[in-house]
């Protein structure tokens, strides 16, 4: 068993075999996920657990060099937007922030490795971390 870190074995094994600008999903209940990657899907209810908790666990062991956002993120819902931003750079120090369309959002994460489905409601909730590396 281990001792640190994340707990959930998808999680865990999808940052592992990570490389340099490799890139994972954290999302909110509504984004579709496409049937080619794999989905880790932690949604209980509504809110559990929530989109900022779940980027929160990941960055605990994902270098993060880039951050994909919408562009409606921002402006749908500045606060989790904010924490998300804050998080980041918390964990990262400064990364690149890249804006885009929803609906290229949506193109871009088909090529993440993995998508990781939260119990979010808020809109627009979604980020594509891409990795960097630890040297």
């Amino acid at each position: 068993m281990k001792k640190t870190g994340l707990i959930n074995s998808g999680i865990s094994a999808a940052i592992a075999g990570m490389g340099h600008t490799d890139s994972i999903t954290v999302c909110d209940s509504g984004l579709p996920i496409p049937q080619n990657v794999q989905r880790i899907d932690l949604a209980l209810v509504k809110g559990i657990p929530t989109f900022i908790e779940t980027v929160e666990a990941v960055l605990l062991e994902l270098k993060v060099e880039e951050i994909v956002i919408a562009e409606e993120f921002e402006i749908a819902s500045p606060a989790v937007c904010a924490s998300l931003l804050e998080a980041v750079e918390k964990s990262n120090g400064k990364v690149k922030i890249t804006k885009i369309a929803h609906e290229d959002f949506k193109r871009l994460s088909e090529t993440s490795k993995a998508i990781i489905r939260t119990g979010e409601f808020t809109p627009y909730a979604n980020v594509i971390l891409k990795s960097g590396v630890v040297f």
